[in-house]
């Protein structure tokens, strides 16, 4: 607009899912238009309704400045077997895990910004774990394929098994995990059936398990349930269907249940592997390890653009002290993208 027409000023900032925040947009000559209350006794907008007309109305163009696929992901380390369920801690390092391995390891970044880091080995066996994340209280969560079960690391280093069965039922392989504000968690449990072998089980299920250690069905009819992760107010449920190459989302109910999911979002290409691991940031966007690199989306399943990684990517978690730089499980390797928004903190 030229310096001569009438325009109102709204926040440059403004993100798709967020509110227009008024006291923050200005006029840039208010003298051009009559007062509120003037238009309003004339039926017309009002400078407020002008403002939140405009605001509004960039909400679904902001996200689109952000070109994802132009970023860069940098390889911090490699010479894995099948990594998996990176996981960052606040003291400063991130946990992976390299599945064929039976290991967990460590890796902890070099001061300054080169990709150089120390790796050690934090547990070994690991039952073969895949996903993990921390309860409110710092405590280790383990998703173990190979013992059957979903595991907790108590303060002193001794690991507790925290779910096992379900009507005893045992469980087929715990593959990711993610735990909300009141404790409950929740994870995904997929088969592996070696080829030639019998399969075990009917259904494919995402189980809830409460603070109190209570175990129930949240959903039974997955094809090949995968990545799971919470939406900023924790009233959504993010899970991904390998087989079925889409990401659903549940309505979370106040005690932590669930009705049916809908598709959130596709991930179609033509490549063979599907929607994998899940992560959200703050404005509610969803990072999903898919074909070619990790796919972003808007809050609601609109994508953004995929951030592309050399290999492929199995999961991916927020990291630094700012919580604004994105590691990534790759097959071999992990790598790392700072990205403009912090993630979403669930531990």
């Amino acid at each position: 607009m030229n310096s001569n027409s009438s325009h109102v000023t709204v926040f440059s900032e403004i993100h798709p899912g967020t509110c227009v925040d008024v006291r923050r947009c200005r006029l840039a000559d208010a003298s051009v238009l009559p007062r509120s209350e003037k238009m309003k006794a004339a039926g017309g907008p009002t400078v407020r309704s002008v403002v939140l007309f405009l605001g509004l109305s960039m909400l679904t163009s902001a996200a689109a400045g952000q070109d994802f696929s132009t970023m860069k992901a940098e390889k911090v380390a490699g010479g894995f077997q099948f990594t998996e369920g990176p996981l960052w801690n606040s003291a400063g390092y991130l946990l992976f895990c390299d599945i064929p391995a039976d290991t967990i390891y460590r890796w902890t970044p070099a001061p300054g910004a080169s990709g150089d880091g120390a790796k050690d080995i934090f547990r070994q066996p690991s039952g073969r774990a895949n996903g993990l994340t921390y309860d409110r209280q710092g405590r280790l969560i383990s998703c173990e394929p190979a013992n059957r079960r979903v595991s907790r690391t108590e303060a002193d280093r001794t690991t507790v098994t925290i779910a096992d069965r379900h009507q005893g039922e045992p469980l087929k392989q715990p593959n990711d995990v993610v735990v909300r504000r009141d404790g409950t968690i929740y994870f995904t449990d997929p088969p592996h059936v070696p080829h030639g072998e019998k399969r075990e089980f009917k259904s494919e299920r995402v189980y809830r398990l409460s603070p109190k250690l209570e175990l129930s069905v949240l959903a039974n009819d997955f094809d090949r349930p995968n990545g799971i992760a919470l939406s900023p107010d924790e009233r959504t449920l993010y899970v991904s269907d390998t087989a079925r190459k889409h990401v659903r989302a549940f309505v979370l109910r106040r005690d932590g249940s669930a009705g049916d999911g809908r598709v959130f979002a596709e991930l179609k290409s033509d490549q063979a592997v599907g929607p994998d691991g899940i992560k959200v940031d703050v404005k509610g966007n969803v990072y999903v390890a898919g074909p070619g690199g990790v796919w972003v989306f808007d809050k609601v399943g609109r994508h953004l653009g995929t951030i592309p990684v050399p290999e492929t990517p199995t999961n991916c978690a927020f990291g630094d002290r700012d919580f604004k730089t994105l590691y990534i499980t790759a097959c071999t390797s992990i790598y790392r993208v700072r990205l403009p928004y912090a993630g979403h903190r669930t531990y």
